[in-house]
């Protein structure tokens, strides 16, 4: 058995662009976005503009991906003839999503199976299942694979900025970051993950501008001493903001293996606002 026989499945909240899904073959089991009309399945009956434009109306609930849906893209995995599967997913700090994907067990369908839990969102759990297709193409056996992609896990970093602190607050997903930060002083707060994969305020300082340059410092200290290394930065309908701020990363980090610019999924959307800009960074040597 080989490692070309290892399939990739992701969430949705993963956010690896659509180029990169359809280079390493990766199969997407979409989050739910539900809104009083119905439920849509994330990046496929409903785009991250079309949640901006109903905002003024209403914000929506998001629920995790459908039982159903997940068992379907297991049999399809086996179906495409796969003998194993990497499962990455956002963090289980965050969502019920790692959990509910692992509830499928070490073998659904026949086929064994890895349960990545990223402890990271956005791309930053997308960095470590764009390492998977990596090294699966590079032929590289699925025990080895399983433990680099743990390895890459723990060596990824989101740090982001939201204008409004608002939406994390009404979806619960606030975490350790305070929601009374932004209202005094015009106080904004770099968000990421820690260790156990739950928001908290790696700093803060005033005004928008500010934070993204002390989001971009973070991110640069962050790579300091790799010697290769992922970059990226994902909007959320702020790209000529992310385009200058992407210029910069890359001016400070100019040895980046891959380089990635993107809008989030509509799911982080509902979780954010407008407004978002973040930056990954992945440490791979």
């Amino acid at each position: 058995m080989t490692a070309q026989k290892t399939a990739i499945l992701v969430d949705s909240c993963s956010d690896v662009p659509e180029e990169l899904r359809r280079r390493y073959g990766m199969y997407v089991v979409p989050m739910t976005i539900i809104y009083p009309d119905g439920e849509y399945r994330d990046g496929v009956d409903i785009r991250t503009d079309d949640v901006y434009a109903r905002f003024p109306q209403e914000v929506p609930t998001t629920s995790l991906p459908s039982p159903s849906v997940v068992a379907d893209v297991f049999k399809q995995i086996k179906a495409d003839g796969y003998e194993r599967v990497i499962v990455v997913a956002i963090s289980s700090g965050l969502s019920g999503t790692y959990e509910m994907l692992r509830s499928f067990g070490p073998a659904p369908e026949g086929l064994e199976t890895c349960y990545v839990d990223t402890k990271n969102i956005g791309i930053g759990s997308g960095f470590s299942a764009i390492r998977a297709g990596e090294l699966i193409e590079q032929g590289l056996p699925f025990a080895e694979v399983c433990r680099e992609v743990e390895s890459a896990a723990r060596s990824t970093k989101l740090f982001f900025c939201v204008a409004t602190l608002s939406y994390l607050v009404k979806g619960g997903r606030i975490g350790l970051v305070s929601g009374l930060v932004g209202s005094v002083f015009d106080l904004k707060p770099v968000i990421s993950c820690n260790e156990d994969g739950v928001y908290y305020t790696v700093a803060k300082t005033r005004g928008r501008k500010k934070s993204l340059q002390l989001a971009l410092q973070k991110a640069a200290e962050f790579a300091a001493g790799a010697k290769e290394y992922n970059v990226a930065v994902m909007h959320g309908a702020a790209k000529p903001e992310a385009d200058d701020v992407l210029a910069a990363l890359k001016a400070q980090l100019p040895d980046f293996h891959l380089a990635i610019e993107g809008q989030i999924t509509p799911v982080l959307v509902v979780h954010t606002g407008p407004g978002l800009i973040g930056i990954g960074i992945q440490r791979l040597a």
